[in-house]
């Protein structure tokens, strides 16, 4: 993760105390909230390191939940998270472990809507820049500073070659793209971040015209 500018590591805009475990919470349930899709209906939080020592005294939690309800680092909201997410009918649950190796400030979010669920690990690295470590179980890497496009598909050979030609084609540049799959010929998942937004009509275009995609998701730059 590169830090372009000392405010980069002073942290954005945001309802405190901390940029790392409160704005990169913030950023985290934000990000799972987009790669769900839909409204969550259920999540569990699982956190390891000083993540889980301090995020009650941190408003880790909170800011974990009002990302998750769609909610930014500049949302005054924040501090009422837990009970926004009453209101919403949204059931939620912390739980402390440990995942692995990974930064000391990660946390897992399995979240379910109604039709769809997501499961992934991410870390906050400081001044409120995140990275996501894995993505159902697979490692997946990126940080939702740049539109993120997020596709299930028939891993088949080709099929990079083809969505570089689509994105080339409409005029996006790809900044990072990388593919990961359960095994060879099975599901996979690409994930490409673009320089531009990606717009509706062309998000449309690839889940109406490539049989082998079983779902889009996107992340809007943060």
């Amino acid at each position: 993760m590169k830090y372009n500018s000392v405010f980069d590591i002073i942290g954005p805009i945001m309802v405190g105390p901390s940029s790392s475990h409160t704005a990169g919470a913030v950023r985290i349930g934000n990000i799972a909230r987009q790669v769900l899709g839909e409204p969550p209906t259920e999540v569990t939080f699982q956190l390891m390191g000083s993540f889980a020592e301090t995020y009650r005294g941190h408003g880790t939690d909170l800011a974990l939940l009002a990302g998750v309800l769609g909610l930014t680092t500049e949302s005054e909201q924040v501090p009422k998270a837990n009970k926004l997410a009453t209101e919403v009918g949204l059931a939620y649950m912390f739980s402390q472990v440990n995942l692995g190796y990974y930064h000391p400030n990660t946390v897992s979010v399995i979240l379910r809507g109604c039709t769809k669920t997501a499961q992934l690990i991410a870390s906050s690295l400081g001044g409120g820049k995140v990275e996501v470590q894995e993505l159902d179980e697979l490692p997946v890497k990126f940080s939702g500073e740049k539109s993120t496009l997020i596709l299930y598909h028939v891993d088949q050979k080709g099929f990079i070659s083809m969505i570089s030609r689509r994105l080339e084609a409409e005029g996006y540049n790809i900044a990072r793209l990388s593919l990961e799959r359960w095994s060879r010929g099975g599901t996979a998942i690409t994930v490409c971040e673009v320089d531009e937004e990606l717009t509706d009509a062309f998000l449309q275009t690839l889940t109406t015209t490539i049989p082998i995609l079983h779902d889009v998701r996107v992340v809007k730059t943060l």
